[in-house]
């Protein structure tokens, strides 16, 4: 009699505990302030230009090689409208390869790379690798949309 009633006390409670799961997607949780995403570029909305200038440090930096970086003349530096002579004319960055080591954020010297720390840095599935490669448009319309909420340092 006692382990039967001790069998209802343990199913009554957990009929009435709170659910341990959600019904992802529709329901996400948080993401926690520090959470790492995948690195994407930062947009200069004052002079309208990346902040990237092209310089590879990242590239030479990253670990798995998954960064590609071409620069180019700036030509808002020719007009006198920027003080960045050189900018990122193609950035090439395969999630597919990125380990998520945050180097590159570290190495980068124009502050001009940050982690993605939205649900769209973390859902990232489709049927083809070569999705998985965002070139400088890609990377920068995360930033230019104002979507990207700065990390704080511990």
């Amino acid at each position: 009699m006692l382990g039967v009633l001790k069998g209802l006390g343990t199913t009554f409670r957990t009929m009435t505990r709170r659910p341990v799961t959600i019904q992802y997607p529709t329901i996400k949780r948080e993401i926690p302030e520090r959470e790492r995403g995948y690195p994407l570029l930062l947009w200069d909305h004052e002079v309208g230009e990346p902040f990237c200038t092209g310089c590879h440090a990242c590239e030479r930096a990253c670990p798995a090689q998954c960064i590609s970086v071409v620069m180019k003349d700036n030509p808002l530096a020719a007009e006198g409208k920027s003080k960045r002579r050189k900018i990122v004319d193609k950035f090439l960055l395969d999630y597919g390869r990125c380990i998520r080591c945050r180097i590159c954020v570290e190495t980068c010297n124009f502050s001009a790379i940050a982690m993605n720390n939205t649900w769209d840095g973390h859902e990232l599935s489709c049927y083809d690798r070569t999705c998985l490669v965002l070139d400088l448009e890609q990377l920068l319309a995360k930033s230019k949309a104002g979507e990207i909420t700065p990390w704080v340092e511990p």
